[in-house]
């Protein structure tokens, strides 16, 4: 069926038909490792998705290259496996094509932020209504354990064998920093997390970008490790919730507060302190967001996860079909586009 772009369809507005996850799994043979962290997050997906309302013939998942990106093999749904960090070029035009789809990335740390980085950063200024989902297992593990945009300094990998020199991106900083309007991140182990910030992803228009921490069990296994251990986790890392103070730590007796424009820990039970200090989180603070994101590699503070923003900004798909609606009518029905092309300055030989 081609769609009009004078005719944007809501796929969220059409008659949906009911499904389960157990639908959504292709039959395909999984060729992940046993133990990989990308099996949670795509039990979270197909569980999520039915929830939604959106038929299953309007999802659709492209991918560039990667463990990662062998995501549309195992879905029961229409899907795209691409090139090298190309995914979110191929999926920003499909979105443009096809308006009426739900458009997902699944993408990795080096897919996405190395050859694919240039990408990236467009998909988010341009605020395209898609969701990316960035496994991040700082290591690159298809091509068997190089080092990757997101490696830490002195980590030992076959591409670093004494040790990295480089500085790692932050991805939430890097969304932010680039105009992408919802930013969250979660861990592969946290499924309520990881539920709640894919649910509000693909309800979100505009560019969804979603973080998940996954662990890679040959190239780099437990690299996470506080993040995803039950009892370690209450330590090292806060939840953001909206409209909430952040609190954490096995008993819920920790907060952050600012000193000056620094965030820092304090006892909420110490002293005159009182959860009242503590910063009440505002996912449509993009100052707070920032700051937040920027608590990432500071060993003093927990790791944030949860949503960073969700904000309302105009969609670069539906800005420029408007563009185009506006140019056609202004041109009318005799529109020839020879003529226009070629102008009225040109040299035709003889």
């Amino acid at each position: 069926m081609k769609y009009k772009l004078d005719e944007i369809v809501d796929y969220k507005s059409e008659s949906s038909f009911e499904y389960t996850s157990k639908e959504l799994k292709s039959g395909s043979d999984v060729r992940w490792c046993a133990g990989c962290g990308d099996f949670s997050i795509i039990n979270q997906v197909q569980k999520v998705l039915p929830t939604l309302g959106i038929p299953k013939e309007k999802i659709t998942f492209v991918s560039g290259i990667g463990c990662s990106s062998r995501f549309p093999y195992y879905m029961g749904t229409y899907g795209m496996h691409t090139i090298h960090g190309r995914a979110l070029a191929i999926a920003s035009g499909l979105k443009f094509a096809r308006p009426d789809l739900s458009v997902w990335v699944p993408t990795g740390d080096g897919d996405c932020l190395s050859i694919g980085g240039n990408h990236f950063i467009h998909a988010c200024r341009r605020n395209i209504d898609i969701n990316v989902i960035m496994f991040n297992n700082e290591i690159y593990s298809l091509t068997k354990g190089q080092y990757s945009p997101t490696s830490k300094p002195g980590q030992v990998t076959k591409s670093s064998p004494f040790g990295v020199v480089d500085n790692p991106f932050n991805p939430s900083s890097l969304a932010l920093g680039s105009g992408a309007s919802f930013v969250a991140r979660a861990v592969d182990m946290d499924i309520k997390t990881l539920a709640n910030v894919l649910e509000r992803a693909a309800k979100h228009k505009g560019i969804s970008f979603i973080e998940v921490y996954t662990n890679c069990v040959i190239f780099n296994n437990g690299v996470f490790e506080n993040f995803r251990d039950k009892k370690l986790s209450k330590e090292y890392t806060i939840t953001l919730e909206h409209n909430k103070p952040l609190v954490f730590g096995a008993e819920n007796d920790k907060g952050i507060k600012f000193e000056g424009h620094k965030p820092v820990v304090f006892n909420i039970n110490e002293g005159n302190n009182s959860i009242n200090d503590a910063i009440v989180h505002n996912e449509k603070d993009s100052t707070l967001a920032f700051i937040l994101s920027n608590m990432t590699y500071n060993s003093d503070l927990p790791r944030p996860v949860g949503i960073f923003q969700a904000i309302e900004l105009p969609t670069y798909d539906e800005v420029a079909i408007e563009q185009i609606n506006v140019a056609k009518k202004k041109i009318g029905d005799d529109f020839d586009l020879e003529t226009f092309l070629r102008g009225d300055d040109y040299w035709q030989g003889q």
